[in-house]
């Protein structure tokens, strides 16, 4: 209000005589408002602001007040965590679901490679008793305990994984020598730079 009345007069005083004649009214009305301003201030300035005591009913309703403002930002604080934790949550089951999915299908893949090359070993690398006609008696019995090709490779494979700090495996009697050494020319199998005794898988997945 005091800017106010202030401004009033410098306006009142930038104002020329001449202006004065011929603007009455609107100086009537200017000396109105300085005037009005003035008594309003002087009301202002003489009285004193209401002090609310301070006893135990109005600290409890000011209590009150600013636990419910308090409330009602933790609602909507919670209300904001609990929507992204939702969203969150239907974001981690449908990536759980697509790797659930993706997992199926990757070890149905490795069934179908595993009969696969089951098929093809036991079509193209039969043993020694099931292609060879046996003339003699002795031979029967040293190729009675052969195993096939497919086994030699599944112990391999299963010695690799299973103790990968010590993959090879000595070259028992079952293994047939032709199959051993086809899968050493190949570079499927190792020999122990040590021991040719002892064989092992080639580290391919690494």
């Amino acid at each position: 209000m005091w800017k106010d009345m202030e401004e009033c007069q410098n306006k009142l005083s930038l104002v020329g005589a001449e202006t004065l004649t011929d603007s009455n009214a609107q100086l009537s009305l200017l000396i109105m408002q300085v005037k009005c301003l003035t008594a309003e201030l002087s009301q202002w300035q003489k009285e004193t602001p209401e002090i609310i005591p301070l006893n135990d009913e109005v600290l409890v309703t000011i209590g009150k007040e600013e636990f419910q403002k308090l409330r009602h930002d933790l609602e909507l604080v919670l209300s904001t965590i609990q929507s992204k934790n939702a969203k969150l949550k239907e974001d981690l089951e449908r990536i759980f679901n697509e790797l659930k999915t993706k997992l199926h299908d990757t070890k149905e893949y490795k069934e179908k490679l595993l009969i696969t090359l089951s098929e093809f070993l036991e079509d193209h690398f039969p043993l020694p008793d099931r292609s060879a006609k046996k003339k003699k008696k002795n031979i029967q019995e040293s190729t009675a305990q052969l195993i096939t090709l497919h086994e030699m490779l599944e112990i391999l494979l299963n010695r690799l994984f299973d103790v990968p700090h010590d993959p090879y495996i000595k070259i028992s009697n079952s293994f047939w020598p032709p199959y051993v050494e086809l899968l050493l020319r190949n570079g499927i199998a190792l020999r122990h730079p040590e021991d040719p005794t002892r064989i092992r898988l080639e580290a391919f997945h690494q």
